[in-house]
């Protein structure tokens, strides 16, 4: 008795649906700073690192200890650096947010629905990032180099001296940067003399509120401390901007 010889049953390929997902490229921390500087001037990599120490992220390791970061981890960073500028929201609550789901999509407005402009609303008070030159400066700002001497001399901005040259943060040099579009109608650093004396006065305030929390023994606490302080200082921040608003709407009126 012939026997028809069994034909073996071939294997399909997986249904597209059912395949792996194509890796997602990843890049270094120093890229991911590079990446978001235009949107976020005062993004830093010990930033970054804070956000990760907090549990806001998780990047991947390489076997040498590299953080990677995929594009998913960079659009999650994203929404957390507009959930503390846009909303003012402290990280735990933004870490709620993100377990519920908050997509990137949902946190940026409209354009036409902001009310304060997105560059001037990052507050942060951990580090002073990168240091520059006085002819770094002038360079990235368009700044006049006699305008930089002049909020020197009248302690808008300091630097610090290392090596007999002056060095300036990330933080003044926005500062010159925004001096600098004033002195187009000539405002120049005795004019801002207001605007120093109205900073310190703020500043004194916000520490009077958290100093026993700042000068803690117990890092927790501190850590705390300062997140409430940036927290504070960007709804200040907003706040001047409305009254501004408010007085100049009745100038012009």
């Amino acid at each position: 008795m012939s026997t028809e010889a069994q034909t073996p049953e071939l294997e399909l390929p997986p249904e597209p649906s059912e395949r792996e997902p194509p890796r997602q490229k990843a890049v270094t921390i120093g890229a991911v700073c590079k990446a978001l500087h235009q949107e976020f001037p005062d993004i830093s990599i010990s930033k970054i690192r804070y956000l990760e120490d907090q549990k806001l992220l998780a990047p991947r390791r390489t076997q040498g200890g590299y953080r990677l970061y995929t594009q998913s981890d960079i659009a999650r960073l994203r929404t957390i650096l507009r959930l503390q500028r846009d909303e003012f929201l402290p990280l735990r609550v933004i870490r709620q947010e993100l377990a519920g789901g908050r997509a990137d999509g949902e946190v940026q407005p409209p354009a036409g629905e902001r009310t304060v402009p997105p560059r001037r609303l990052g507050v942060t008070v951990r580090g002073s990032g990168a240091l520059y030159s006085l002819q770094d400066v002038v360079e990235e700002t368009g700044a006049e180099p006699d305008l930089v001497r002049e909020l020197v001399d009248f302690g808008v901005v300091k630097g610090e001296s290392r090596g007999g040259t002056r060095y300036f943060d990330e933080t003044e040099r926005e500062i010159v940067r925004a001096v600098s579009e004033l002195a187009r109608y000539g405002v120049g650093g005795r004019n801002l003399r207001v605007f120093r004396s109205s900073a310190d006065r703020e500043a004194q305030l916000l520490q009077s509120i958290l100093a026993p929390a700042l000068r803690s023994r117990n890092p927790e606490r501190r850590r705390e401390a300062v997140e409430a302080l940036e927290n504070l200082a960007s709804v200040t921040s907003h706040l001047k901007h409305l009254l501004l608003i408010r007085d100049l709407r009745r100038i012009a009126t």
